[in-house]
């Protein structure tokens, strides 16, 4: 087995930022130390609600290596789409932040804030403040035929105080407002990762984050190779039942799995473990000698990799048993009883 670390084997790491890195005003547990070293860093977000300063301020608050140029935000991406689209000095709705009017600014084109001024396009991204007077102006506009971009269709944010609703969720009402469907620039979409690959020049990206949905579902759209956390939104049980679009290439606990053997982290059968299937379950065992700390940490961690092919495999598959007392004290940490 190579022993190449997973960071050694990338040129780039392209990390996701809520429930990767931070969640709200915290770093996720272990996240700094992980991201200390030399390596080439991108933060690649959907939330477009900040300057890339401001979040480069934000990660060095918390002690994280930044600067404004290793951000690349969702605004930054749905400006340049809608000035390849839309001509030079053109009025652009803005639902969402000043920040996001500043970038439909920095592109030639005119951020507006109300119907009246006869927008052609919309931009639609993650603000707390939006209500529904700016929602009621993208409504007009779009329904008279404006084109419109959403930075991300997140439906959720993860928060230090647990999720909350995301710009996908405010997406959702104008779609059911209009009829309409925006084009996309964050994850999982191409454009914002296309947009980091480029800025980065890597030819070996590693997109990491917390989402199957967004940032998982992303890299695979760019082909790129990606690693899961499990620190923010998509669960244990979520990766199990993961459609062929959002399979990650590596599975870890959190971002401290970075100095790990990239193969120990790939997602296929190990040793010590024994998978099988029977009927609609599989059947987990262990086939190693264990002891109370087994079934905790990277144990578990290790056994998940081993079960997920044969989980994909059978997508319609029932409930996973451990035959076992190590393997059933693993299922209960992966699936917690309802």
């Amino acid at each position: 087995m190579s022993s190449q670390t997973l960071r050694s084997r990338y040129d780039v790491l392209l990390l996701d930022l809520d429930g990767t890195v931070y969640r709200g005003a915290e770093a996720v547990p272990g996240a700094r130390e992980a991201l200390g070293g030399g390596d080439r860093m991108l933060y690649v977000t959907n939330n477009a609600s900040r300057r890339p300063v401001e979040v480069a301020e934000h990660l060095q608050e918390l002690g994280f290596v930044a600067t404004v140029d290793s951000v690349v935000t969702s605004s930054q991406s749905a400006a340049r789409l809608l000035a390849e689209r839309i001509p030079t000095g053109s009025k652009v709705l803005v639902v969402g932040t000043d920040a996001l009017a500043e970038e439909i600014a920095a592109v030639s084109l005119e951020p507006v804030r109300t119907a009246d001024a006869k927008p052609v396009a919309v931009v639609q991204g993650h603000s707390p403040d939006t209500g529904w007077r700016i929602l009621a102006e993208a409504t007009l506009v779009i329904r008279g035929g404006a084109l419109w971009v959403a930075t991300n269709v997140d439906s959720t944010l993860p928060t230090e105080r647990g999720l909350v609703l995301g710009n996908g969720s405010m997406v959702a009402s104008l779609e059911s407002a209009t009829g309409r469907t925006p084009i996309v620039a964050g994850k999982p979409a191409a454009p914002l990762l296309e947009d980091a690959i480029r800025r980065s020049s890597a030819d070996r990206p590693l997109v990491i984050g917390d989402r199957l949905d967004t940032d998982i579902e992303g890299a695979n759209a760019v082909g790129a190779d990606s690693l899961l956390v499990l620190t923010g939104v998509s669960t244990i049980e979520d990766l199990l039942r993961a459609p062929s679009h959002q399979r990650p290439t590596y599975v870890a606990s959190s971002l401290e799995c970075l100095d790990t053997a990239a193969a120990e982290l790939r997602v296929e059968r190990g040793e010590g473990w024994s998978i099988a299937v029977d009927g609609d379950d599989l059947h987990l065992a262990s086939t190693a000698p264990g002891d109370d700390a087994v079934g905790a940490g990277e144990e578990s961690m290790a056994a998940l990799r081993g079960v997920l092919d044969i989980a994909w495999a059978h997508p319609g598959f029932g409930t996973i048993v451990g035959l076992d007392e190590v393997a059933r004290r693993i299922v209960a940490q992966w699936v917690p009883a309802s």
